[in-house]
């Protein structure tokens, strides 16, 4: 009998291990919980950069500078589009000179740190731009990183000076004043 009962109680004893290993897994698998969530994200207005009018300096005098005033209808004109109210940087390359077309001869150009106007209300208009349009006599070396793309578009309205030598090659001048435009993510 002792024989017996030890088998018995062995046999009782794994049946009870089986059991409690059984209702683990059980309740373990039981315990579990699945979620799935998502990722979103909107892809806003992409930017648009014209460059609606040159610079225009016209006839120019040997030795004799010539300033263009920012607010006039010869300033130079880039008109941006985009996504209404997000804040953008404006980073303009500037030229120092104007070449000739065929690169025998070049002006010297200069900007100030006031010839650069920038219109929010997308007016398009250089002469009738007032201070509450937007930021009046910006630096265009360094222009604001606050500037906004207006409902109507924003605006960017540049003078400048050429200095011709007293000795300037007579003929066309020219250069490339380029604009890049980007978000700020704010």
């Amino acid at each position: 009998m002792k024989t017996k009962h030890g088998l018995f109680s062995r046999m009782r004893l794994v049946s009870v291990g089986v059991t409690l290993a059984a209702l683990l897994v059980a309740s373990t698998a039981s315990s579990q919980e699945v979620a799935v969530g998502q990722a979103t994200a909107t892809v806003l207005t992409v930017l648009a950069v014209t460059a609606t009018a040159p610079l225009a300096f016209g006839n120019v005098y040997q030795g004799v500078p010539k300033t263009i005033a920012k607010n006039t209808a010869s300033a130079g004109e880039f008109t941006i589009t985009g996504q209404v109210d997000a804040n953008i940087a404006i980073y303009m390359q500037l030229p120092d000179y104007l070449a000739t077309t065929t690169g025998d001869d070049r002006m010297v150009i200069a900007f100030s740190t006031a010839d650069c106007n920038i219109d929010t209300t997308g007016a398009g208009d250089p002469t009738g731009f007032v201070a509450t349009d937007g930021w009046d006599d910006e630096d265009p070396h360094n222009v604001t990183n606050a500037t906004t793309v207006g409902s109507a578009g924003t605006n960017i309205y540049l003078g400048g000076t050429v200095q011709p030598s007293v000795d300037q090659t007579a003929g066309a001048y020219e250069a490339d004043i380029i604009l890049t435009v980007a978000y700020t993510g704010t």
